[in-house]
């Protein structure tokens, strides 16, 4: 009889995540996406790293790329499956992080991949209107 302990974890499950393995490849992957190393990201995806991976604070691999300026890994995201209207644990989408931090190329991007503007809090159509941000409210058409 086996130890219950040895035997292998199937991946669906969270028992892995305290292990400390685990723990710095997920640091390393948010690295990733916060520095927009499209191909590294990518091939983790690729390789079965979750599109949706979400960090201690609800932000996912979407949101820290978006909110840094990376729409080429947004991109890579997006297309691996991501959902671009996960909201973080203070209820922020990458949409409306893309809105407030000008990146207008990423608000575009989001959108065209079905971001909804009115997802969040802030929602981007709330974060467009605060900094009077015209063109992207005619985007998401709530002039």
């Amino acid at each position: 009889m086996s130890d219950a302990n040895t035997e292998p974890k199937s991946p669906d499950t969270t028992e892995h995540a305290h292990d400390p393995e685990v723990l710095q490849l997920a640091a390393k992957v948010f690295d990733l996406a916060r520095h927009g190393d499209t191909s590294t990201l990518a091939a983790y995806v690729d390789a079965g790293v979750p599109a949706n991976l979400t960090n201690d604070k609800g932000d996912t691999l979407v949101m820290l790329a978006a909110y840094h300026g990376h729409a080429d890994a947004v991109a890579a995201l997006l297309e691996r499956g991501a959902d671009p209207d996960r909201a973080n644990d203070r209820g922020q989408t990458p949409l409306a992080g893309a809105v407030f931090k000008g990146e207008d190329a990423i608000v575009r991007l989001l959108v065209a991949h079905g971001a909804d503007p009115a997802a969040g809090t802030p929602s981007a159509v709330d974060t467009a209107r605060m900094f009077q941000k015209t063109d992207l409210l005619t985007l998401f058409g709530a002039q």
